[in-house]
């Protein structure tokens, strides 16, 4: 049974820092497309990130290209979402995903994530 299981979600004043950690476990496929996303109260899931665990560049929201690093340590089977100069607008419950096929990390997916995380909030106040 596949597990992902968020932390590192809080509370931070605009132009903080906080690091998302998703710990993956029994997941038994080969390669994997994790991603991050986030739902702000009343507003519908939007994708922050993609990676694909075995290479390749990640793809961001352009609402946080350069505030925002993705990564994988797949030797601890640990993606992050490290996030930098946060906004307000970043406020939002935070959910980790992962998909075997990597055509959920194509600039345009052509297949949905599987495998979901039970997400962390962060609230970012001005």
């Amino acid at each position: 049974q596949v597990q992902l299981v968020e932390s590192g979600g809080g509370s931070v004043q605009a132009g903080g820092s906080l690091r998302l950690s998703c710990v993956v476990s029994g997941y038994s496929y080969p390669r994997k497309c994790m991603g991050w996303f986030r739902q702000a109260p009343g507003k519908e899931r939007e994708t922050v990130a993609r990676i694909v665990s075995d290479g390749g560049s990640p793809l961001y929201a352009d609402s946080v290209k350069g505030r925002f690093t993705i990564s994988l340590d797949n030797a601890k089977n640990t993606a992050y979402l490290e996030m930098n100069n946060l906004e307000p607008a970043d406020t939002g419950v935070y959910y980790c995903a992962a998909e075997p096929s990597v055509r959920a990390c194509y600039p345009r997916p052509t297949r949905s994530f599987t495998y979901w995380g039970q997400g962390t909030q962060v609230t970012v106040s001005s």
